[in-house]
């Protein structure tokens, strides 16, 4: 891979769980050649007890993450986003911003694990679930050859991370 480091935004409609799991994760796993945000469409102000516990319990940092609107990274002074993934299927289906830079998008949908009810171990065991999916994906994403793959190929094989185990099938108005 190049010395390059490319800039990667999360999408969620609330940014309280699954995009704040991936950024987390992006954050660690790979940051010498990834930037890695989250953002909602509709933010709800804070971040889900449960994603902290499990990000924590698996020594992924959790320091800074914040549950913010996409406005941010749309506008002026805003970093350039490489590549936008939508994590729900709400937000697939949103009217999006015009990012800067025409970023690489892709849809790794996967089910809520803030929508689970039941005791807090199903909860909790729930954000696991949520957070090893969005692991492998990344895994498998930040594993590309992004320097020499041609932008065709890329999206993709951006496309086919998303339909990987967990992923939520999207209704067909949704795109």
């Amino acid at each position: 891979m190049s010395d390059r480091v490319y800039n990667v935004l999360f999408l969620c409609t609330g940014n309280t769980a699954r995009s704040i799991l991936a950024e987390s994760i992006l954050r660690k796993d790979d940051r010498r050649h990834f930037r890695a945000f989250s953002a909602g469409s509709q933010p709800k102000g804070t971040v889900n007890p449960f994603a902290i516990k499990v990000l924590n319990s698996l020594d992924y940092p959790t320091d800074d993450l914040r549950s913010k609107s996409w406005e941010e990274f749309a506008g002026p002074g805003a970093p350039v986003m490489d590549f936008v993934f939508t994590v729900c299927d709400n937000a697939a289906g949103e009217a999006c911003p015009i990012w800067p830079g025409q970023p690489m998008t892709a849809h790794w949908g996967i089910e809520d694990p803030a929508a689970v009810e039941g005791t807090d171990i199903e909860k909790e065991a729930a954000f696991v679930a949520a957070f090893r999916y969005l692991k492998n994906r990344i895994d498998t994403f930040t594993s590309l050859p992004l320097a020499s793959i041609d932008r065709l190929s890329l999206g993709t094989r951006l496309r086919d991370i998303g339909r990987g185990e967990g992923a939520t099938t999207l209704r067909p108005d949704v795109a």
